[in-house]
């Protein structure tokens, strides 16, 4: 395994500063974390780039790729319904086809409120110090990328698609690749989203479990790792009736694209998110009212010409649901950025939490803001 060459103290320190100063509690999370969990908020996909662990007739887990889940699911159990924590630890990534260090040490902090209020002070807050903790380490070529999930849901909404279609959308959002396929299936172009996936199309998920189970045994498959009949008969009946599902028309999913496109100055990618937009746009506008909130607290702390909109701005794991930023190296390029964090609500009811909760957090790869750093 490749590891990360550690950051001198006096450096770690100075990039850790800003987070410790909020006044969060530090917090750590278990090495070993529940592989089927990981998978399901961040994709089958994700599977490659993680080191799984198994004992034998136990359930798979892998190294910790973040701390963000694992530090949720800490402060659901602590039945609060507030809380301020910063980590720092090592995580672990496989990194096939580059040299890139798979063990690197990450800083971090997790914001938690209860529901009421609004959020835009928090995201500054949050971004705002994500800002801080980078530039501490001595880089004069920073930029902050921001985008918002959020505002995607509000920009569907404006083209008054079917809310099957648009629903479909919403969730695909954080994922590039389903949400391009998703475009691309317009009316003039759609598929039946296969033959044995049509086939448990309609069946309850018992029935499509035991037909799958069925095949695998005329055709002597014996299937490996963690997903189960069931999951992988729900996920084939959900690509079916995707397939089946209204189409975009070729001028919604123009505007879509050209939605996901826009990478400007903030000010300049609002002005063309409105123009873009469809008749049913009150949502859009009020979302965007909100940013003009958020813009103002983070030019307190980052300069304005450093900041850029970017609403196709994702992470590895799509369980944002609000604002995301990027705090990137001009040095480093967009593959390799030296903070990420965002707003993340849906997550907490997903792991069991309470279905109004807030949260919102960042990450700093230490080695990444040092200027004696990655280069």
């Amino acid at each position: 395994m490749r590891v990360e060459p550690a950051v001198p103290a006096e450096a770690l320190a100075a990039i850790r500063a800003p987070l410790e100063a909020s006044g969060a509690n530090q917090a750590d999370a278990p090495l070993l974390q529940p592989l089927n969990l990981l998978l399901d908020l961040a994709g089958e996909a994700m599977r490659a780039r993680l080191f799984v662990v198994q004992a034998e007739g136990g359930t798979e887990s892998c190294l910790r790729p973040d701390f963000t889940v694992a530090i949720a699911r800490q402060h659901i159990e602590s039945g609060r319904a507030a809380g301020l924590y910063w980590y720092q630890g090592a995580a672990f990534r496989a990194s096939s086809g580059s040299d890139r260090p798979e063990e690197f040490v990450q800083l971090g902090l997790e914001m938690f409120s209860p529901g009421g209020g609004a959020v835009e002070a928090a995201d500054a807050e949050i971004a705002g110090l994500a800002w801080r903790a980078a530039a501490a380490g001595g880089r004069e070529d920073l930029s902050l990328w921001l985008g918002d999930v959020a505002l995607f849901g509000a920009f569907v909404e404006s083209l008054d698609l079917p809310e099957t279609l648009a629903a479909r959308l919403r969730r695909v959002a954080g994922r590039p690749r389903l949400l391009w396929a998703e475009l691309s299936r317009t009316e003039q172009a759609t598929s039946d989203g296969g033959t044995l996936a049509g086939l448990l199309a309609g069946l309850s998920e018992s029935q499509a479990a035991a037909l799958l189970e069925e095949v695998w045994a005329l055709a002597g498959v014996e299937p490996v790792g963690g997903r189960g009949p069931a999951e992988i008969a729900a996920r084939l009946v959900r690509k079916a009736e995707a397939a089946s599902a209204p189409a975009l028309t070729e001028a919604q999913s123009d505007a879509i694209r050209a939605f996901m496109a826009i990478d400007d100055a903030p000010a300049y990618a609002f002005a063309r998110m409105r123009e873009l937009a469809g008749a049913n746009d009150a949502t859009l506008k009020a979302a965007l009212v909100g940013w003009d909130a958020r813009l103002l607290e983070l030019t307190r702390v980052a300069p304005a010409d450093r900041l850029r909109f970017a609403p196709a701005l994702g992470h590895a794991f799509d369980y944002y649901d609000g604002i995301t930023f990027e705090v990137r190296s001009e040095a480093l390029g967009a593959e390799r950025p030296v903070a990420v964090g965002g707003r993340y609500d849906s997550l907490l009811t997903r792991l069991g939490g309470a279905g109004d909760a807030r949260a919102v957090g960042c990450m700093v790869r230490p080695w990444r803001a040092w200027t004696g750093g990655e280069a």
